[in-house]
């Protein structure tokens, strides 16, 4: 799973720096070590109870939820709610990232690290009673191994799986074909087998008709309508402590200025932007007494993703995409002549990092950066000298091919973000310049014609995890999907033999130096080839009402965000102020305290109906 999140930010923004210990996980693998079972912290205290004796935590999101299934869901705010619902085997420090135990109080491999055994923890429930139990953790593993559907979201971490059984109840045995070095990162939500085991085809099951939802995550959810919010309660028997709040609400905003409206007003009590509030709105929010403006490094990037030809996994081409777009002089031509500097200081106004490599350096230990040499930066001449010498000359003020054909590209860009849109105009600026025609096509939904391979590129972003294996995995060739327009992980249909090579070296790398030497290999790749260009590392702002929030989580503690965590610390810590309330239910009564998030990002067209195709949304793409 893949998220992003916020921080605190006393500090001015040019010198905030995060140094994450993003390699821990392969420390630990690379040790061999037994990692101790011990909860993270004492049980929280119970929240101060509002007039009607319940205290809720509302967060306002306008980012659709793309599947209450674990096994589908992809987009950040469904794979948010699923960490919230079920326990995975392990979880992160919220100090540094570091592996910390989760449903798995230890974990330890065989001397060949072929074969791991996970001690599952014995006081961990389901949300109706039964205890949850190895055989649970080996259902879902199993399920995933043999059943494509099932495998949809989360299937990189189990292609390597040989085996998995449970002994007993509190011995998962997990078996590989070759090493990996993912194994205390395993970011997948291990699920009830007594309830799940009754579902029959899992690419159409959405686990949205049965409530409560059975789980055993620091939260039950309770009801769910589409587009207007999902519903969770307080697990009171979850083992690391009772949320302090009672109820979690995550409540549909569809206007992100709305939103910064209600938090003036006190109707809400926490408010981000997708994937940060804009300049503008973090200003008019500073200086307030009840309110403070979080800004800390995120934990996405912001990119240019071109088609490189559409293609199935046996090799079928589809789309239309511009053939030019298949010559990489083409390609590193387009990114020669990005200003990245512009964009920085006028779209992000300063809110945001230039880009360099795939890995943002809040996660230092995989952040990479191109050599002078292979630097692709701002360089109008040169790109016209490379589009020359691809057989695009200009004729007039037209760059025009040997078929006579001028180069006219398509950009896909999110309707409801501003930098999409900031950004097209500068792109249709700088490479009209150089005699390339472009059209800006934004669109309420754009997986559709993003999965029919029916763009030349598109505005693109991932929030990164602590381990970078997923977000390096949906550029091989196993990601394609196996029919045309079919859902799949491929993030822009990259399929390259040396690439895939490095993938499988690095997931089999327990040593962290050499692991991390591999994936800057492998972002040197994707850097030449010229298939993606990351423009920007955007800052992650925040704001909240301090009259209403009394505490909660960033992660990292230091200086992270909130919405969007490699775990659950946020809702699960967060502790309102006393005597701060709102309603978050729109009547006149208040149901207690309110705690609002906004991530504006594209709704799901189509009304009720689920879509298992992950939905490329400007701010919160895969967790």
């Amino acid at each position: 799973m893949v998220e992003r999140v916020p921080s605190p930010s006393a500090q001015p923004r040019s010198r905030l720096r995060v140094l994450l210990a993003s390699g821990a996980a392969a420390l630990a693998l690379a040790a061999g070590s037994v990692v101790p079972g011990m909860p993270l912290g004492a049980a929280p205290q119970q929240a101060q109870a509002a007039d009607s004796g319940k205290s809720t935590l509302t967060v306002a999101v306008a980012q659709s939820v793309d599947s209450l299934s674990p096994f589908l869901a992809q987009r950040l705010m469904s794979t948010s709610i699923s960490r919230l619902m079920y326990d995975f085997l392990t979880n992160y420090d919220p100090k540094d990232n570091h592996a910390i135990p989760g449903l798995a109080t230890k974990w330890e491999p065989s001397a060949d690290k072929l074969t791991w055994t996970y001690t599952i923890r014995s006081d961990s429930k389901w949300s109706d009673g039964q205890q949850a139990t190895a055989e649970d953790a080996a259902w879902t593993f199993n399920k995933m191994m043999t059943d494509e559907a099932a495998a949809q979201a989360n299937g990189n971490f189990v292609a390597n799986f040989k085996k998995v059984t449970a002994p007993s109840p509190t011995q998962l045995v997990i078996e590989l074909k070759e090493p990996q070095a993912t194994m205390a990162a395993l970011d997948v939500p291990i699920v009830p087998k007594h309830v799940w085991e009754k579902v029959g085809d899992f690419s159409k099951f959405n686990n949205d008709k049965a409530f409560p939802i059975v789980g055993n995550g620091p939260f039950v959810v309770t009801d769910y309508k589409v587009d207007q919010y999902v519903k969770l309660k307080a697990n009171k028997d979850f083992w690391r402590g009772k949320p302090k709040f009672d109820e979690l609400v995550f409540k549909t905003y569809k206007d992100q200025d709305t939103a910064v409206a209600a938090l003036r007003k006190g109707e809400v009590s926490f408010v981000a932007g997708s994937p940060a509030l804009t300049p503008a709105q973090a200003a008019s929010l500073e200086g307030d007494k009840n309110i403070k403006v979080n800004e800390g490094p995120g934990r996405r990037f912001f990119a240019l993703a071109t088609n490189p030809g559409a293609q199935t996994k046996d090799g079928k081409k589809f789309g239309n995409g511009n053939k030019a777009l298949l010559d990489q002089k083409v390609r590193q031509a387009l990114f020669l002549s990005i200003d990245r500097k512009t964009v920085i200081d006028k779209v992000f106004q300063g809110h945001a990092v230039e880009g360099q490599g795939y890995i943002p350096p809040r996660f230092s230990a995989y952040h990479w950066q191109p050599t002078a040499e292979q630097s692709l930066a701002y360089d109008p001449a040169k790109a016209a000298k490379l589009l020359d010498e691809a057989g695009y000359r200009l004729k007039g003020d037209q760059r025009v091919g040997k078929d006579g054909k001028p180069l006219d590209l398509r950009i896909l860009c999110h309707a409801t973000d501003p930098n999409d849109k900031a950004v097209g105009k500068y792109l249709k600026e700088w490479w009209g310049k150089l005699g390339i025609g472009l059209k800006v096509d934004c669109l309420d939904n754009v997986s559709v014609p993003w999965y029919a391979g029916e763009y030349d590129l598109a505005f693109d972003g991932w929030s990164v995890n602590p381990d970078p294996d997923f977000v390096l995995g949906i550029h091989t060739c196993a990601a394609l999907p196996v029919k045309a327009k079919d859902s799949a992980t491929t993030d822009n249909f990259i399929c390259d033999k040396k690439y895939d090579e490095l993938y499988k070296k690095q997931l089999a790398e327990y040593d962290p130096a050499k692991r991390t030497g591999i994936v800057n290999e492998m972002q040197s790749w994707l850097y030449d080839s010229g298939y993606m260009s990351v423009i920007a590392y955007p800052n992650a702002v925040e704001a909240y009402r301090t009259d209403q929030i009394k505490s909660i989580t960033t992660m990292p503690e230091a200086a992270g965000n909130i919405y969007g965590q490699d775990g659950y610390w946020s809702w699960w810590s967060a502790a309102p102020a006393s005597g701060g309330s709102s309603d978050s239910s729109g009547g006149s009564g208040s149901t207690g305290v309110v705690i609002g998030i906004i991530v504006v990002v594209v709704v799901l067209a189509g009304g009720g109906l689920f879509i298992a195709k992950r939905r490329r949304n400007t701010a919160d793409d895969r967790e």
